[in-house]
């Protein structure tokens, strides 16, 4: 280890020894933290002078430093500056590059969805284009992370590629210059009937309920009369883009939310809406579910505790814990979990007490005992301790496991390659969102195409199954049921086209959506499922039941669990 980065990790946890030792009162705390932090240094010196292999001090300081949160949230991270970049793509939804997503296809790696409009599309790149050259280097081998990391760059910078062409490889050289790719953060609205909108919101980026006002404005302007706003899927972000939002639908000075510690004084804050909204009125469904969370369902949750919108769906995941970023110096960064979210009623939205621990490590939901009656602005009963429970509760509808584990080993995606290409000359002029569909005869084409292909995966009854043979040839009765097990098994032991054929249903739509995204990018596939999509339609016949509506907002109250 250099003098200079001894230097630089003695005064790191030094200054955390420090923090740590003004921060406690009692004398065999302070005695625990210097011996603990002293501990930590001999351990890292050790591993310097005496591991069989060279280390990189930096390696062990990062895993030290991480090792930290892994007791803690998982909310609770250490960023180093290499992992800086991705913490800033993830908040603002931007990042310098040339807008596309990629994947691995065979030794190379392919433009599988450039973005509308993204540098990569108005260069020519299009899905299925083959990197094979980045800068004149070979990109034979490359990882996509690798390949990522040389697409990206400042905002107008340029990056030389020679691309086999899709359908038949045909090398091409492209430039593309480099620019600030926005991720939209609402990336989809439509009108669903003549009077009703529809709102996708993916992400709460940095600018996105700018983007949402312009989403709903253009709505405004077709007619709309009232509105779905879907929040299913969507984790979260930038807490001030959701008040903004919030003062869209509610009158100027009301609460939305509050953040509240037990530590910090500076943590207990009071978020209101300061500006007269543009929609006080119209009629309002919000679609949650399990994966709603953070900043979604601070949304959802402050409009329920308004009474001014509907919610329907599931249970949303429950994350209200409030993190905040410090830098530790040298371009790493602490994000701390400092508070709570407090929904206007007064209940909390967390699920899960990480602060308690079990003796094995893990945690816990918040028990029964401990859920707590709140209430709404007109009086409807709500509850805390898990997220926010919708007005309106809807069934999951599950996908099997197989189709899952198809479409995670690539095999939809590789298809869809193929199929583009053997189609190549006619499949573009048929893809239109609303009117596509995979016939008959293009599925056959997939479960041909499967032939031969493994499918990691084995159904749960396949499991029990093995574990019951294997009981049964240890016990005496095993042999006096041979015949009737065989059967059994028989009937359990399907081929993989088997599965193919059964669950066609999912696996057709899953083709269909990559075909769609291919032609017609991801706002395609959102027009494509719109008029399929149950949950929607049932927010459409509350909406055009007025009296239905207003007896939800007025006097129901929602599931305590």
């Amino acid at each position: 280890m250099t003098a200079r980065k001894f230097v630089k990790y003695a005064v790191v946890v030094a200054g955390v020894a420090g923090c740590l030792l003004l921060g406690s009162a009692a004398k065999s705390n302070v005695y625990n933290l210097g011996k603990q932090v002293e501990i930590l240094v001999n351990m890292m010196r050790t591993l310097n002078l005496f591991y069989v292999d060279n280390v990189e001090p930096e390696k062990i300081m990062d895993a030290a430093a991480e090792g930290m949160t892994k007791i803690l949230d998982p909310y609770t991270e250490y960023f180093s500056p290499e992992e800086m970049e991705s913490f800033d793509v993830m908040t603002t939804g931007k990042y310098g590059g040339v807008g596309s997503t990629i994947r691995i296809r065979g030794e190379y790696v392919e433009f599988f969805a450039p973005y509308k409009g993204s540098p990569a599309y108005r260069a020519g790149i299009r899905a299925g284009d083959l990197i094979l050259e980045i800068d004149g280097q070979d990109a034979k081998g490359l990882t996509t992370q690798q390949v990522s990391d040389r697409l990206k760059g400042d905002p107008g910078t340029s990056v030389r590629l020679t691309v086999g062409k899709f359908p038949d490889n045909r090398p091409q050289k492209v430039r593309i210059t480099r620019e600030r790719i926005s991720i939209p953060g609402v990336p989809y609205h439509a009108m669903l009937n003549d009077s009703v909108g529809y709102i996708l919101h993916e992400d709460f980026t940095e600018g996105c309920a700018a983007e949402f006002l312009r989403a709903y404005r253009d709505l405004e302007n077709k007619g709309m009369k009232a509105l779905v706003l879907d929040y299913r899927y969507n984790s979260g972000g930038i807490l001030q883009e959701a008040v903004s939002i919030l003062s869209y639908f509610l009158p100027a000075g009301s609460e939305v939310v509050s953040t509240r510690s037990a530590k910090s004084h500076n943590e207990n804050q009071k978020f209101v809406t300061e500006n007269p909204p543009i929609a006080p009125t119209i009629p309002l469904v919000v679609l949650v579910d399990n994966d709603t969370a953070s900043a979604a369902e601070i949304v959802a949750g402050a409009l329920q505790d308004h009474d001014r919108a509907v919610v329907m769906g599931r249970r949303t995941y429950g994350k209200g814990l409030v993190q905040s970023t410090f830098p530790l110096g040298y371009e790493a960064y602490a994000k701390v979990t400092t508070a709570k979210y407090h929904l206007p009623s007064g209940r909390c939205i967390q699920a899960i007490e990480y602060g308690a621990h079990n003796a094995d490590g893990s945690v816990s939901t918040v028990p029964d005992s401990l859920i707590n009656e709140f209430h709404t602005k007109a009086g409807r009963k709500v509850y805390d301790g898990g997220g926010v429970m919708p007005d309106i509760p809807l069934k999951t509808e599950y996908i099997s496991t197989f189709s899952v584990v198809v479409y995670a080993q690539g095999y939809i995606d590789d298809f869809v390659s193929d199929f583009s290409r053997r189609h190549y000359n006619t499949l573009a002029d048929k893809v239109i969102p609303t009117k596509y569909h995979l016939t008959d005869e293009n599925y056959a084409e997939f479960v041909t195409w499967m032939q031969g292909k493994e499918v990691a995966w084995e159904s749960m009854a396949n499991r029990y199954w093995a574990e019951f043979e294997k009981i049964a040839n240890n016990e005496p009765w095993g042999k006096e049921i041979e015949e009737q097990m065989a059967t059994i098994k028989k009937t359990l032991t399907k081929k993989t086209e088997d599965y193919l054929w059964m669950y066609k249903k999912e696996l057709s739509e899953a083709i269909e959506n990559s075909i769609i995204r291919r032609y017609c990018f991801d706002e395609g596939v959102t027009a494509h499922n719109l008029p399929s999509d149950k949950e929607v339609k049932e927010a459409l016949k509350v909406l055009g039941d007025g009296e239905r509506y207003n007896q939800i907002l007025t006097l129901q109250d929602t599931a305590r669990k």
